[in-house]
């Protein structure tokens, strides 16, 4: 599981998607995530899932590439569904059993939910997997540059957030290795139940953080010796500039915005297509 994670991972491809501006992927990113809690039926959904698919035929990054990283929140998916299942107790009555009871609300929130969960990582994964880590450190800076009338440090803020997504992948691998040699050792980190497999966690968590720190050090002393002072003076080797598709991409989402608000919110929700 851990080498399924791809929120923080880079795609390299020659795509539309690739050569758009930072700020605008951050922006749409930030839109499409929105268009998802404002609407709240299954049109609204349908629309969603062609934009979805639209934009990830542009990435030219593999489907199955991104459905890797949902294999990480299964689990918060499953407690999130029969929670919203077994928990909403408005609407008819589709099944009961025992203690259990399943409406057609409750069906229909956690089915909503689940798909909310689901576009939320793709969407957020599209966006990590097309956009270098230098990218998106200019485009959050950019974003973030009127702030800097209220003393807040925006190049710092950008910087730290550019550093966390960057060491994700890298902490992951290390995980892995970590686990591969303790596996090799004699470790056994499957079996037993819950507090049996958080004690034999702790060979791996230790010389993780060790790891951790030590790579942060190593950071710092490169960052130093390169005579890294923080935003003040610095310039942009290529700074960032909109171009025509840039506009472009813009118009798109925010058409889709709209039309998935308008159909989410006044479309009828009692169509169910299963």
């Amino acid at each position: 599981m851990i080498r399924e994670i791809t929120i923080g991972q880079y795609y390299p491809a020659d795509s539309v998607i690739h050569r758009l501006d930072p700020r605008v992927k951050i922006v749409c990113t930030l839109l499409f995530l929105i268009s998802l809690f404002v609407q709240n039926s299954l049109s609204g959904y349908v629309i969603a899932t062609l934009f979805l698919v639209f934009v990830i035929r542009a990435s030219k990054v593999p489907f199955r590439f991104i459905v890797k990283g949902l294999k990480a929140i299964i689990l918060l998916l499953m407690f999130t569904v029969v929670m919203n299942l077994f928990l909403t107790k408005e609407g008819a009555v589709l099944l009961h059993f025992w203690i259990f009871t399943i409406t057609e609300n409750g069906l229909r929130i956690s089915v909503f939910m689940a798909i909310r969960l689901i576009y939320l990582i793709i969407g957020s994964s599209l966006m990590t997997l097309t956009t270098t880590p230098n990218a998106l450190t200019d485009g959050i800076e950019s974003l973030l540059r009127p702030l800097n009338r209220f003393r807040v440090p925006v190049h710092e803020v950008a910087m730290i957030m550019s550093i966390a997504l960057r060491f994700i992948p890298i902490l992951l691998e290390e995980t892995d290795k970590i686990m591969k040699a303790q596996i090799a050792r004699g470790a056994d980190l499957e079996s037993g139940n819950m507090i049996q497999r958080t004690k034999a966690m702790v060979p791996i968590l230790v010389p993780l953080f060790v790891s951790a720190f030590r790579r942060a050090n190593d950071l710092a002393l490169a960052m130093e010796a390169r005579c890294y002072c923080g935003g003040e003076g610095r310039t942009k080797m290529k700074p960032l500039v909109y171009k025509r598709q840039d506009y472009a991409a813009y118009v798109i989402v925010v058409a889709y915005v709209v039309l998935a608000f308008v159909a989410g919110r006044f479309a009828p929700l009692h169509i169910w297509i299963f």
